[in-house]
């Protein structure tokens, strides 16, 4: 799997802009240090079920949702979710702020360690919009966040996704690109992933 160069190298292929936007820093090591340790230690994790080839599993990873709403209806089933906390809050007022974008609502993800995992998958449900925007503040183990071409899986790249660091995806990402975390024969620490979404129905 190539390594993914997002905008200023010219023999790796370069991600657009239009669809990227990537900040390695965008939290200070201090400031992601305690915001890993506080939702470690506070957030209500849960172990979901999903359909798989016509059967239900469990996911590979812990979730949770945050939103201004008691419920959020997802592609098979309704999920409850909490109320923001101050944190979240902050979080998502300070992306909004320097990006210029809305979000209605986050989904934590916990990966435990280099067993869990999200298979590759587009975030194509109606309720985000044609073009949806998916702002995504990784706290923890480093981990490669990998993309495929949807209509010919022999293009993939990798971008290794460290703590402290947002990547938003947009336009038509989407519709032409699926995303993974793949499991690792190498052992790993704990990765919290927000990603913090915009409910347009």
């Amino acid at each position: 799997m190539s390594q993914l160069s997002l905008f200023n190298s010219e023999d790796l292929y370069e991600f657009p802009k239009n669809l990227l936007e990537y900040r390695e820093h965008f939290l200070a090591p201090k400031e992601a240090d305690q915001l890993k340790k506080h939702l470690l230690s506070t957030v209500p994790w849960k172990q979901r079920t999903q359909k798989m080839y016509d059967k239900t599993v469990l996911t590979p990873r812990l979730t949770a949702w945050y939103s201004d709403k008691k419920t959020f209806e997802s592609a098979d089933k309704t999920s409850d979710t909490n109320l923001w906390t101050p944190e979240l809050i902050f979080l998502k007022e300070r992306v909004e702020k320097e990006f210029g974008y809305q979000f209605n609502g986050v989904l934590l993800n916990l990966y435990r360690d280099h067993n869990d995992s999200v298979a590759w998958h587009r975030d194509k449900e109606s309720k985000y919009g044609k073009r949806p925007i998916i702002a995504s503040i990784s706290l923890g183990q480093t981990r490669n966040f990998d993309f495929r071409k949807v209509d010919h899986h022999q293009s993939k790249y990798s971008l290794p996704l460290p703590h402290g660091s947002l990547l938003i995806m947009k336009g038509d990402l989407q519709e032409h690109w699926e995303h993974r975390i793949a499991k690792s024969s190498i052992p790993m620490e704990e990765r919290i992933n927000l990603t913090f979404r915009l409910r347009t129905v």
